[in-house]
């Protein structure tokens, strides 16, 4: 389980998207504070890569500075990328 923080952010967007094309994660999760672009990120990569990968995906609405939000958005993740 893969937790991107900002990943909606260019560096984010281009670590998931790598990921889904050369792996299948359990789940991955994105975690940033703008829904906009969450739901254009959803639709996107949807297009891209199908309801499989997309099974595997969870879009988190937080702010990193929100210490409660992060914790939840933590539960079960193996590995943090912070981008």
């Amino acid at each position: 389980v893969i937790l991107v923080t900002g990943g909606t952010g260019s560096f984010g967007r281009r670590f998931i998207e790598t990921v889904l094309s050369r792996s299948a994660p359990r789940k991955m999760i994105v975690y940033s504070r703008d829904e906009l672009k969450q739901s254009e990120m959803q639709l996107d990569l949807a297009e891209r890569f199908g309801p499989e990968k997309m099974n595997a995906m969870r879009f988190f609405l937080g702010d990193v500075r929100d210490r409660e939000r992060l914790s939840l958005a933590f539960r079960g993740v193996d590995i943090v990328i912070h981008a």
